[in-house]
């Protein structure tokens, strides 16, 4: 069984009706694997809603977050997010700090990261990475 983490864009690929996430979400709910959504990921999809005022978009969401847990930081994570930025910044390759702390989480646990942004993530030593909305 696999833990997969779904970053903000594999979120927002659901809520806009995306078949390729949505099979592949149910793929693997389908073979006993978990889903949760990257606590980074629940704030920028919800500051994106709350901006452009989508309320029928916001509601969805809050439906899919009941649907799936929401991550949680903490210290430790937080201690391996400093890690990979000092990694990053040896190599010349810095990313966000939003992308930095997903990838903690994701490696702190040892879960697998569902991204459609891989080539901000393929830096980062030790860290699984899926791309479930590529064709």
């Amino acid at each position: 069984m696999s833990v997969y983490v779904l970053d903000a864009n594999i979120v927002s690929y659901y809520l806009k009706e995306n078949e390729y996430v949505k099979k592949n979400m149910e793929n693997a709910l389908l073979t006993g694997d978990e889903l949760i959504i990257s606590p980074i990921a629940y704030y920028e999809v919800r500051r994106g809603l709350l901006a452009v005022g989508s309320e029928k978009r916001m509601l969805k969401f809050e439906q899919f977050c009941q649907m799936f847990a929401v991550g949680q930081l903490n210290n430790s994570i937080l201690d391996t997010a400093t890690e990979i930025y000092v990694e990053l910044q040896k190599k010349g390759r810095l990313v966000g700090d939003d992308d930095i702390f997903i990838a903690a989480f994701c490696k702190y646990y040892g879960f697998v990261l569902v991204t459609n942004n891989v080539k901000h993530f393929d830096n980062i030593s030790d860290l699984r990475i899926f791309d479930w909305a590529a064709v």
